[in-house]
């Protein structure tokens, strides 16, 4: 692999400063409907525009400086809007800003306060419709006392420029915005009017209503919450192209997009989950059965083994969520070319039957010093992909499969786990690799720079460790072992070493940072698998510590975060976005980990975990083309752990409490 393929021509420090990601003490909300996608940017530092709105037509990914309404010597300034009062004219003062979400008929709005001189302004955007290329912005106006002279909106890109306000008795005036793409043959183009007054269509509103729902007793957890909710959706196009990270790297992964897909199954989107999965199967599955990752297919020594099983994975997650089996029986060919192509004879290792190749979770390959051998996650997410491919195979009567893929997950499992010479555990936690020689490969080391920044830590002086990575912590969080034992126990205890490390305020980087051939950071998306692990092994404390760290680090206020909190080497990596996957993230931990609902092909389980602190989680969530309508209390004084089925009271078993697929919405409530 060359390092080239990386780097990125985009210079933040040229141009406007809007077309800067990281702008000091700004938020991003992000809105769309699959047709459109949006963000509005809002700027308290006087860097950037204080009240931007960026435009951006999903089917084409580009940097923020692509963004259809950002101009190359104006930035957003352009898509501000000023209040006329006679010859005043008033605009945001960053100082001034407030903002956050709310909703609009069930439908998600940004509402942001603004005020200057002597009028106060109420914006609100949203996507009033399911399937147009359309952003409503109404617009507020209040005055403390009636005025003298003219009042007038006024919108840069709007046509006509201006638009006339009579206020009412109460000092109040207001005013609609329609941001709108159209497509010609130069291009998409976004189109800005003024309209009457603007409502979401009853198709829009049917839309977010039907999503599940969740409230706790916590307004941090609810936020976290409602702005995944709010914003996953529209990372996706209709046709299911996704961003790696918005702005970022304008690439695909299938990796990233079977997680999101499972997490739009949890959060109620069906629809657009099938169709991220039929895309992936149809267009970024060989007919070998290898991968896409970045855009493109690798060598056997680059390709990523896990992404085989994450895809399977999430075909499973999708079904048992669904009952829909039409999607993978019509395209078994593709499945069974997926779960097949890790077992090939190049990738085992015969004296264990464990896989290797050269390429490590995180990308980095043998020009970083990844040595051949055994990756914890290809071992990991291989096995349980076949454990999910065996499960449809049976469903679908393809026995042979189904059998042969059984006993390679097992095989696997085993490997990893158990052998005396291989197995991937070390001082009895879990190791992140080794090499086919069986010795625990623990650091790397560049035999030369590539090209890369000198001041990345991976060409400093000293060791360049491997390990903590936290995505040694995923068998735990999945309950591939033992949450509670001793290998989790010491495998999490290990992970607390990359906690803030060479950074202060909190936050998990993805693995130890000397071996960090980019910035030194907090990853979101990587603490949120440490928090979804810690809400298996039930210590509440880590959890509870991970979501206040997101709730109060930069990006907490919309519930946008940055790939990472560190420095950006921009160019020649690429300016810091917004990944998808974090969302994705916390949709599964609040779903399968908090509410604990895991259907499969015979009936639901239902496992809640009631943080210590919490008096009570709502939910309703769409399970096999039913509503749920879940209820979490603590256990009263004299009470079982246990809950009430639509009247009836069951029993809290090993796994948790179970009931049937539903037939009719259902009614529950659990107390634990």
């Amino acid at each position: 692999m060359e390092f080239e393929e990386h780097f990125y021509t985009d210079d933040p420090a040229i141009g406007h400063p809007d077309v800067r990601t990281r702008l000091p003490d700004t938020d991003y909300f992000f809105l769309g409907n699959g047709y459109i996608h949006a963000a509005v940017q809002i700027c308290r530092s006087g860097e950037g525009t204080p009240v931007g709105l960026l435009v951006m037509s999903p089917e084409g990914f580009g940097p923020k400086r692509a963004a259809l309404t950002l101009d190359p010597r104006s930035g957003l300034e352009d898509t501000m809007v000023g209040v006329r009062v006679g010859d005043s004219l008033f605009r945001p003062d960053p100082e001034e800003l407030q903002a956050g979400w709310e909703s609009i008929g069930g439908v998600p709005a940004v509402r942001v306060t603004w005020r200057a001189g002597p009028v106060t302004v109420v914006e609100r955007f949203f996507c009033p419709c399911r399937t147009e290329p359309r952003i409503a912005r109404r617009i507020e106006v209040r005055l403390p006392e009636p005025v003298t002279g003219a009042l007038a909106l006024q919108a840069s890109l709007a046509k006509p420029e201006e638009r006339s306000l009579n206020p009412l008795p109460d000092g109040t005036a207001a005013a609609t915005l329609i941001h709108q793409i159209h497509h010609t043959g130069g291009g998409p183009f976004v189109e800005t009017r003024w309209e009457g007054e603007v409502e979401p269509t009853p198709q829009v509103t049917e839309y977010w209503e039907g999503l599940t729902s969740c409230r706790t007793s916590h307004d941090d957890l609810d936020h976290l919450f409602s702005a995944s909710r709010n914003q996953l959706p529209t990372a996706v196009d209709h046709a299911g192209h996704m961003d790696g990270s918005i702005w970022q790297y304008n690439l695909e992964w299938v990796r990233d997009q079977a997680h999101v897909a499972e997490a739009l199954v949890r959060l109620g989107d069906h629809g657009k989950a099938r169709t991220m999965l039929a895309r992936l199967l149809d267009h970024f599955v060989s007919p070998d059965g290898d991968t896409v990752d970045s855009g493109r297919h690798r060598s056997a020594a680059d390709v990523e083994l896990d992404q085989n099983g994450e895809v399977l994975t999430a075909l499973g997650t999708y079904v048992d969520w669904t009952g829909d089996l039409d999607l993978v029986e019509a395209r078994w060919k593709q499945l069974r070319a997926l779960a097949s192509f890790p077992l090939q004879e190049r990738f085992r290792h015969s004296p264990s039957g464990l896989l290797h190749n050269r390429r490590e979770y995180w990308e980095r390959h043998g020009g970083h010093g990844i040595e051949d051998g055994f990756e914890l996650m290809s071992q990991f997410f291989v096995a349980l992909g076949l454990e999910s491919a065996a499960r449809l195979a049976g469903a679908l009567g393809h026995t042979a499969d189904r059998d042969r893929w059984r006993r390679a997950a097992a095989g696997l499992r085993h490997a990893m786990l158990e052998d005396p010479s291989f197995r991937l555990i070390e001082e009895g936690h879990l190791i992140k690799r080794r090499g086919t020689d069986g010795v625990w490969q623990q650091a790397i080391h560049m035999a030369s720079d590539g090209g890369l920044p000198k001041s990345i830590p991976l060409l400093q002086e000293g060791l360049h460790l491997l390990d903590p990575d936290t995505s040694s912590v995923l068998p735990v969080a999945h309950a591939f072992i033992d949450p509670r034992g001793e290998l989790a126990r010491k495998t999490l205890a290990h992970m607390e070493e990359v906690w803030s490390q060479w950074w202060e305020g909190g936050g998990y980087g993805r693995y130890h940072a000397s071996s960090e051939p980019d910035s030194p950071g907090a990853w979101p998306f990587a603490s949120l698998f440490v928090a979804r692990a810690y809400a298996e092994a039930g210590e509440d404390e880590k959890v509870w510590r991970v979501l206040r760290w997101l709730a109060d680090t930069p990006g907490g206020v919309s519930g946008a975060w940055f790939e990472n909190d560190g420095p950006r080497i921009a160019p020649p990596y690429p300016q810091v976005g917004f990944p998808p996957w974090t969302w994705a993230e916390l949709i599964t931990l609040f779903v399968h980990h908090l509410l604990g609902v895991r259907p499969d092909s015979g009936g639901i389980t239902l496992r809640p975990r009631l943080l210590e602190g919490l008096e009570g989680m709502k939910a309703s969530i769409f399970v096999r083309g039913y509503r749920l309508h879940l209820s979490v209390r603590p256990m009263g004084s004299n009470e079982e752990r246990g809950g009430v089925v639509n009247g009836e009271r069951l029993p809290w078993g090993e796994t948790g409490v179970r009931i049937p697929l539903p037939e009719s919405d259902v009614e529950v409530e659990l107390f634990c």
